[in-house]
């Protein structure tokens, strides 16, 4: 393999080997823990041990920056290729070039600080500032988006997912501090689409990967 090819895979790669497992491991734990929760408002003393709900929010969250980094690498590798090399984005539009520079570390620096913040305003701002930063990168032209096939589009599921993450990381203090249960039934309905949503990236980034091999041997 050349290094093109080599750096093509990196994005690849990385959802296989590490995000793709955590979501498993994710899941496994939720539903045990819902399972050990229902147990117990039933009254029924359960051999589920008590430790893994921690064990669901601690791997949950390196989920959810794992899946941030992903998005984040497959838009690094657009960028350079189609901005950096192809357009010479330096050399044509520099102003331009360094403001998307800017922006990757911008929301490298939003997601880090949304893992540091505690209080609700400061989770609300960090999370909102890397989603942006996500979708102002993602609108750039190089990023293959299948406009007019927007509901059979990697790109879509992928960052109608990692904003989902986003906004799940944000709100776990808030799931155990409501009685009213509200925050924890959003966190189940955001995680739930978003599965599904990982469900198709898996379907649509193998159907991607057959095309651009495809037309590469061309």
């Amino acid at each position: 393999m050349d290094i093109k090819l080599v750096t093509a895979l990196i994005h690849p790669i990385f959802a296989v080997i590490w995000v793709f497992p955590l979501i498993g491991i994710v899941s496994y734990f939720a539903m045990q823990t819902r399972q050990r929760r229902l147990q117990a408002a039933a009254g029924v003393k359960s051999k589920i041990p008590a430790a893994v709900g921690l064990e669901h929010v601690k791997i949950g969250r390196l989920m959810a920056g794992s899946v941030v980094m992903l998005s984040l690498i497959g838009f690094a590798y657009a960028t350079i290729k189609g901005g950096f090399i192809e357009k010479k984005l330096m050399e044509e539009a520099p102003f331009r070039g360094i403001f998307l520079i800017f922006i990757f570390a911008f929301t490298l620096i939003s997601l880090i600080l949304l893992y540091r913040a505690k209080p609700k305003i400061w989770r609300a701002t960090f999370a909102t500032l890397t989603s942006m930063g996500l979708v102002v990168i993602g609108s750039q032209e190089w990023i293959f988006r299948r406009g007019g096939e927007w509901y059979i589009s990697h790109y879509y599921y992928g960052l109608t997912a990692t904003i989902f993450m986003v906004i799940s990381l944000a709100i776990i203090p808030e799931i155990y501090k409501d009685r009213s249960l509200a925050w924890r039934r959003l966190h189940i309905a955001l995680n739930t689409i978003a599965l599904f949503l990982f469900m198709g990236q898996g379907i649509t980034g193998m159907r991607d990967l057959a095309e651009i091999a495809f037309y590469s041997a061309k």
